[in-house]
C-alpha cells in the first residue's frame, strides 16, 4: 500500500479556511491492521477500540482540533439531523455507549466544535452558510440520498440558522463512483422517479444514473449534487471534483471494493 497524507481537502471549502476547518481523513498515518491499515477512525467494525482512538488523536491533531470537542453520531442510513452544541462536545469519541443515536446530519453554529462522521462508499456532504456561520454535515449512502439528507439539513440549519441555500457553500466528499457502483432494478426505479420528476436535463440525468453491460450503476456524487442545487445552492458553489472511493482503496476505505471487511475515514467540519 503506497504512503498517502493522512487527510483530505475540497477546493470549495479551502476558500474560507480563515473561518472553517475541515478535512476527510485517508489511510496513510494511523497504528491500525489488516484489513483496517491504517488510519481507520471507526469504532464500530471491529478495530481494536485503543487503536481507533489513537487514529483519531493523530486526525484531529494534524487538523488542529481537539478530540475532546468532537462530536459523533451513530449513522444508520436514514434523515434524521441533530443540532449540537457545547454539551455534546466529545460524544462518540472514546465509546459508542454515549453517542449521538439514529442521526444522519449534524449541524452547530458554535465555534470549536468539530461534527465528525463517518463513510466507506457513502457520501459526505459538507455545507457552510457564510452569512449566519453555521455548518453541517451529512451521511448519504443510496438510502439517505434518496431520502434527501442533504436538502433536510439544508432546512434545520434554515429553522435554526436562518440559512438560505443561495448563500451556502457545499462540498461533496469522496465517495463510490458510477462507475463501481452497480445496483438493482428497484433502488434504480426508485432514483428514476424522483430525478425524472425534476425535470433534468438528460446529460444531467444520465450522469446520476446510468446503464452499463446491462446494469444500473448509480452516481451518489452527482444525485446529491442535483439535490442541492434543487434546495436552492448555486452550482457554482458545490464542490466540482469528485474521487471514487472504491477506485482508490488505497487512500479510502471501500465497503464494496473490499467485500465488506474495511475500515471507515472520517469527514471533519468545524467553525474557528
Amino acid at each position: 500500500m503506497k504512503t498517502v497524507r493522512p487527510f483530505y481537502k475540497l477546493s470549495v471549502l479551502s476558500r474560507y479556511e480563515n473561518k472553517i476547518i475541515h478535512g476527510i481523513s485517508q489511510r496513510g498515518g494511523g497504528v491500525s491492521e489488516g484489513c483496517y491499515q491504517s488510519l481507520n477512525l471507526g469504532l464500530h467494525v471491529g478495530d481494536e477500540t485503543a487503536r481507533v482512538i489513537e487514529n483519531r488523536k493523530r486526525f484531529c491533531g494534524e487538523l488542529g482540533i481537539k478530540l475532546s470537542r468532537t462530536v459523533c453520531c451513530e449513522q444508520v442510513h436514514g434523515t434524521n439531523v441533530r443540532i449540537v452544541d457545547e454539551k455534546d462536545m466529545g460524544r462518540g469519541t472514546l465509546t459508542l455507549e454515549d453517542i449521538i443515536e439514529n442521526t444522519d446530519g449534524l449541524i452547530t453554529n458554535k465555534k470549536n466544535i468539530a461534527l465528525m462522521l463517518f463513510f466507506a462508499d457513502c457520501t459526505p456532504v459538507f455545507i457552510y452558510d457564510p452569512r449566519n456561520d453555521a455548518i453541517g454535515l451529512s451521511h448519504a449512502g443510496w438510502r439517505g440520498t434518496l431520502g434527501n439528507i442533504a436538502a433536510k439539513t439544508l432546512r434545520a440549519m434554515h429553522d435554526a440558522y436562518g440559512t438560505k441555500p443561495s448563500d451556502c457553500i457545499a462540498a461533496i466528499g469522496p465517495c463510490i463512483g458510477g462507475c463501481c457502483y452497480e445496483i438493482g432494478d428497484e433502488v434504480a426505479e426508485k432514483f428514476n422517479d424522483i430525478f425524472t420528476s425534476m425535470h433534468l436535463p438528460s446529460t444531467a440525468f444520465s450522469r446520476i444514473l446510468f446503464r452499463d453491460e446491462g446494469k444500473y450503476h448509480l452516481s451518489l456524487y452527482e444525485a446529491n449534487s442535483a439535490l442541492l442545487v434543487q434546495e436552492g445552492i448555486s452550482s457554482e458553489n458545490i464542490s466540482s471534483e469528485h474521487c471514487c472511493t472504491s477506485c482508490n482503496v488505497d487512500e479510502f476505505y471501500s465497503y464494496r471494493a473490499e467485500k465488506g471487511k474495511t475500515g471507515r475515514h472520517a469527514a471533519v467540519i468545524c467553525l474557528k
